[in-house]
This record gives C-alpha cells, sequence and structure tokens, in this order.
C-alpha cells in the first residue's frame, strides 16, 4: 500500500485529494497547525477524517516537519499548505513569505536528507504570471507576480525546479488556475459571491459588495485539479504542468451566472466599493493545459456554469439545513460576515 502525506489537508485542495488518495487505496497521513479551533470541517464534510491520520506540524518550523515526514515515511508529499489568500498577503507579507516561500525548501531538504526516493509534490500557482503580455499563459510564460503571495510561490517553484536538477529528487510543479468548489474558504471571491447569494435568497442578506468585478480568472473544479497533482506524481518523469480551463470569465460573469441559478437579478443586490480593490491586482490569468493534456492525458470535465451551479446550490442547500435547526460539518456560521445572522436564531434552533 502506497503512503501520502498532504501538507495543508485541511484546506479545500488537501481534502478533496485525501479522498482521492484513499479510493485509490492509499495510506494517507495529513499534517495539520495546532490552533485553539481545529479546523477539520471540509474533512468530515467529505466524510474522509476517520480515514486518515493528522500529524500537527507547521511550515515555519523545521524539526515538526522532519517529524511528520520521519512518522509517516511517505512514497509522495503533496506541499499544498499556504498562506492561501492573495489580498491577506499585502497584510502579512513576512508570513506568508516565510509559509509559502521557505515551507516548501524546508521539505525538499528533509527529503535530499532522509530519503530522496519520495516524489514530491508542489502547490504552484497562476498568481506566478501577474502582469501578463500574453492571453493565455502555458509552462514557458515569463512570471511577473504581482502579490508577496505570488512572490513567495516564486521562490518555491524555483527551489522545487532547482531540486529536481540539482539533487536528481522527484518534484514536480503543478502550476494551477482558480479552482473552486462547494468547499472553497469564504474568503475568497467565488465562494463570498455564492455564499451570499444564498442569503440574499433566503431573506438574509440584502446586498453584496465586491472590489474588481472586471478582473478575469480560469475558473475550474477542484476535485478534477487534484487529480492533475495525482497524476504529475505517477509519470516516469518529474516535469512541470499548467493545469486550467483554456477558457476565462470575469467576476461580473461569475455574479451574475450565480444569482441567475438562484433566480435573481444580479444589478439589484451588487455594489462595488474600494476597500476591496486590492493594492495590485492581476486583470487577466488564463491557461493553456495542452501538456498536462497531452502528456498526462488529464482534462477538466466541469463548465464554468455547472461549476456556478454546484456552489450556489451547495450554499443555499447549508443555509436552508442551518435554518431548520440541523447540525453539519460548515464553516458560514463561524465567519465574521455571519455574526448577525446567528444572533437573530435562538441557539434552541441547533441541535
Amino acid at each position: 500500500m502506497k503512503k501520502a502525506l498532504i501538507t495543508g489537508i485541511t484546506g479545500q485542495d488537501g481534502a478533496y485529494l485525501a479522498k482521492l488518495l484513499i479510493e485509490k487505496g492509499y495510506s494517507v497521513y495529513g499534517t495539520y497547525r495546532r490552533v485553539s479551533s481545529p479546523n477539520f470541517w471540509r474533512l468530515q464534510y467529505l466524510n474522509v477524517l476517520d480515514k486518515i491520520t493528522l500529524i500537527p506540524a507547521d511550515m515555519a518550523d523545521m524539526s515538526s516537519l522532519f517529524e511528520a515526514i520521519s512518522v509517516s515515511d511517505p512514497d509522495e508529499i503533496y506541499n499544498l499548505a499556504a498562506q492561501s489568500y492573495v489580498g491577506a498577503s499585502f497584510d502579512q507579507p513576512l508570513l506568508t513569505t516565510e509559509i509559502d516561500g521557505s515551507g516548501a525548501t524546508r521539505i525538499l531538504e528533509i527529503i535530499r536528507h532522509i530519503n530522496k526516493d519520495i516524489k514530491f509534490y508542489q502547490a504552484s500557482t497562476s498568481e506566478l504570471y501577474g502582469t501578463v503580455a500574453e492571453n493565455i499563459q502555458n509552462e514557458n510564460t515569463v512570471f511577473c507576480p504581482n502579490s508577496p503571495y505570488a512572490a513567495a510561490k516564486l521562490l518555491s517553484f524555483h527551489n522545487t525546479r532547482i531540486y529536481r536538477e540539482g539533487y536528481g529528487l522527484f518534484a514536480c510543479n503543478g502550476i494551477l488556475f482558480n479552482h473552486e468548489s462547494p468547499l472553497r474558504g469564504l474568503e475568497f471571491v467565488t465562494r463570498k459571491i455564492t455564499n451570499a447569494v444564498a442569503k440574499i435568497k433566503l431573506g438574509l442578506q440584502k446586498e453584496l459588495v465586491l472590489g474588481n468585478l472586471d478582473a478575469k480568472r480560469d475558473w475550474g473544479f477542484a476535485p478534477e485539479y487534484v487529480e492533475a497533482m495525482w497524476r504529475m506524481l505517477q509519470q516516469e518523469k518529474p516535469d512541470d504542468f499548467v493545469v486550467a480551463t483554456g477558457e476565462t470569465h470575469s467576476v461580473r460573469e461569475f455574479v451574475n451566472e450565480a444569482f441567475k441559478q438562484a433566480n435573481l437579478n444580479a444589478d439589484d443586490f451588487v455594489k462595488t466599493d474600494k476597500i476591496f480593490v486590492r493594492p495590485h491586482d492581476v486583470n487577466l490569468l488564463c491557461g493553456d493545459p495542452s501538456k498536462i493534456k497531452n502528456n498526462l492525458n488529464w482534462n477538466c470535465k466541469t463548465t464554468f456554469a455547472e461549476l456556478v451551479k454546484v456552489m450556489v446550490n451547495a450554499d443555499i442547500k447549508r443555509w436552508e439545513n442551518f435554518l431548520a435547526g440541523e447540525s453539519f460539518a460548515w464553516d458560514a456560521p463561524s465567519f465574521p460576515d455571519n455574526i448577525t445572522i446567528l444572533k437573530r436564531h435562538s441557539k434552541n434552533n441547533i441541535k
């Protein structure tokens, strides 16, 4: 039985990847940060929490990472742990650099010293491209990061390549473009939109305030993207791949489609505020997935409209269940924007 270690297993991708690997017969280990309120709701949501072995570790702490790798003795390591919110990286640039940039290097060093046969996947990002001169980006497009998050990820991208070429490690970068799901965090614009649509639909919210509606992204479905990660570590030789749909849609299009799925008119509820505009935004990202399609036979299957529909319906169902007094694994009730909603409902309604 193969063994895999997933850093950041409590995140969107970590949870979906854990589910995929369990279904493929892996023994799955995952690292998590020790905090006052552990964030395991995604693993519970997918019914895999009791099927994995959790190991406390911190990407800034070499000894805890060494312990996690030694204890799990993995065949494959998927480094998904990160401060993954671009906006927050402007508020915490040094922390983001330490976790997203230096964290991967710590793992690579451990692999180099204790077991060079461990295969390593690094979660890179389309944010690396930043200000682009080309309308579509591939593995050869020049990087020009526009945020501390992207700059930190650029460090981990190149160190992954350097350790592959310099030390012969099986190390791959997955340059993943935006990928969403019902497990996306509420700090990300897509889930902020679908959660707001659900609350507006049920009379729990009056408006949705956003920043740059004209930013364009290549949005895919997260469960399909974690399969691409797995395929990268099954090939004969390590390499780097863009994972994307090849289509681009604006935030405005996402908004309109989300309200459409709820039979509502976006113009009646959406406002903009410059407070939500990033200091240095990326206006256009669209990936070319030709290489991974040709080399690893990977294809995205979920359309943009289907993705939005899945997310909107999931959030509507969650809020309906909440109002009915049901108890289930979920994030919205503890998110600051929803505190006022909780105050309107008696604790007696929560089982």
